[in-house]
């Protein structure tokens, strides 16, 4: 349930950021690629505050069962979350750039 739920989101994104690559005289009702781009700089905002949260919680349970190992494991916390937002930002680029 849960892949048919991911697929049929990402089917009503696709459909829904179609118009950007339409030619400019083509299109003769309303534009939806505003539309689309907000859908999309939210999911992945929404997903990446999903992963933060994932990665924040591992790290916790990490520095809870092994205490010393906490320089390793909080260089590993601050690459993997620049990393997030780095696709976040990298995301809201594209959708800047396509719209």
């Amino acid at each position: 349930m849960r892949k048919l739920w991911l697929l049929l989101m990402v089917a009503g994104i696709f459909f829904l950021t179609t118009p950007v690559y339409a030619q400019a005289g083509a299109v003769t009702g309303p534009s939806w690629a505003p539309l689309g781009a907000a859908l999309g700089i939210g999911i992945a905002a929404g997903l990446a505050g999903i992963g933060q949260g994932r990665v924040a919680g591992s790290v916790a349970e990490a520095l809870a069962r092994n205490p010393g190992a906490r320089p390793g494991i909080q260089i590993a916390l601050f690459l993997g979350l620049a990393f997030i937002e780095s696709l976040v930002l990298f995301a809201l680029l594209v959708i800047f750039v396509k719209t």
